[in-house]
């Protein structure tokens, strides 16, 4: 059984200058089959940004797809080191009500831990974890 983050992780998440529009953005979800992009400043994780931030922070504004992602992202964001136990980050995640978190070294995003990555590691035969493992909608 894994025992930390690293074990479980999403490895080499993809990522967005902050600067950025936020369709570059939606077109990594797309690409990569994921709905969460590290927002970075200068090579620096500062944010992420989700599909919903995009629909809630910018269609529902009627801002278009030449904002910048820092418009749409959540800057404030907990995360995790590599050798952080899955059950610190699972009471992380509980306690601050969050899907994924960001694993960082050195102020760098080298992975995201999703619920769906914690529920293909402990209940393999949930719900939860069949619907994540299973190949996304294209």
């Amino acid at each position: 059984m894994a025992r930390t983050v690293a074990d479980v992780m999403t490895k080499s998440p993809a990522s967005v200058d902050a600067g950025q529009p936020v369709s570059v953005a939606a077109a990594l979800m797309r690409d990569r089959d994921t709905g969460a992009i590290i927002v970075n400043d200068d090579g620096r994780m500062t944010g992420i940004v989700t599909d919903r931030d995009i629909t809630i922070r910018l269609v529902a504004d009627d801002k278009g797809p030449d904002t910048p992602v820092r418009e749409a992202c959540t800057p404030s964001v907990e995360v995790v080191g590599p050798d952080t136990s899955i059950d610190q980050a699972v009471k992380l995640m509980r306690q601050h009500a969050v899907r994924r978190l960001p694993v960082v070294e050195d102020g760098r995003a080298v992975g995201i831990l999703s619920i769906g990555d914690l529920a293909m590691e402990r209940d393999p035969n949930s719900a939860l974890a069949d619907i994540s493992s299973a190949e996304g909608n294209r």
